[in-house]
């Protein structure tokens, strides 16, 4: 039996923490491209020729949101880069947050 994945026997085996972290950076550029397509539909309809002041409400705070989450995303990817990788306390909380309050936009989109 083997010790780690490369399927050769090893004493002494140490995962690659480098490996998560980079999967890490990843989900997070997901997560920021998935809230700008989010940010734009929520953005869609401000773009009509009736669109009122709840339109455009809507829009300017999905793209406060979205751009707060990729300052956030892009902040906590560097901090991922260090080596040992910085914990993200404040970071992953804000980006939660930040994340409920774009979904709840956009049920206001839906909604109106």
């Amino acid at each position: 039996m083997s010790d780690h994945p490369g399927g050769e026997a090893s004493a002494e085996w140490t995962p690659d923490h480098g490996a998560s972290a980079e999967r890490t950076r990843f989900a997070w550029r997901r997560t920021a491209l998935s809230a700008a397509v989010v940010g734009l539909l929520a953005a869609r309809p401000a773009f009509h020729p009736d669109a009122g002041v709840p339109q455009w409400t809507t829009a300017a705070l999905s793209g406060l949101g979205w751009s707060a989450l990729v300052a956030i995303a892009y902040r906590r990817a560097r901090a991922l880069r260090q080596h040992p990788p910085h914990p993200g306390r404040r970071t992953i909380p804000a980006y939660a947050l930040i994340t409920v309050a774009l979904a709840a936009v956009a049920g206001l989109v839906v909604m109106l």
